[in-house]
Parts: structure tokens; C-alpha cells; sequence
């Protein structure tokens, strides 16, 4: 099995093309979540890239985007940790 990105299995599961980008207002559409709860998400990302790090090469905003994919991913661990913000 191929391992996906996070942003790859919502492009899959929306029927985009597998490097589709996509802004958090059209994320939050899809997934059915309200934009004021995909912009925290953003921010918890922004957070986490500055107090615990990143990989080499990433950027913030690919950082922050990362985990909105995974938080509106089902079974990611951001999906458990974000999962009151996805209502």
C-alpha cells in the first residue's frame, strides 16, 4: 500500500487531483466543519511548528495547512486531539 499525505486522502476522498491545493475556507466546506474552527486548527498548527519544531524544509504555513489535512482526516491523531473542534 502507498502512504498517502494527509492532503492526497482529502483529495482522494473529494475526487481532486492528488496534488490539489485547497484554501481553509474550501477545507472546512468539505469537511462540514465551520470555518472559525478550521482557522484554530490552523493556529494550534502554527503553534506546534514553533514550540516543538519541524521537519527540516517544512515551512509554517505547509506546517499549519499539514494539520488541518489531518485533523479532518478520520482515525489521524490530530482528528482525536482537534475532535471538538470538527463539529
Amino acid at each position: 500500500m502507498v502512504n498517502l499525505t494527509y492532503r492526497e486522502r482529502f483529495n482522494r476522498k473529494h475526487g481532486f487531483p492528488k496534488d490539489a491545493s485547497h484554501s481553509i475556507k474550501e477545507i472546512a466546506k468539505l469537511s462540514n466543519i465551520k470555518y472559525r474552527n478550521a482557522l484554530k486548527i490552523v493556529e494550534k498548527g502554527r503553534g506546534a511548528f514553533y514550540s516543538a519544531g519541524a521537519r527540516k524544509g517544512q515551512t509554517l504555513y505547509s506546517w499549519s495547512m499539514g494539520r488541518l489535512y489531518a485533523s479532518v482526516s478520520k482515525g489521524s491523531k490530530s482528528a482525536k486531539i482537534d475532535k471538538d473542534l470538527l463539529n
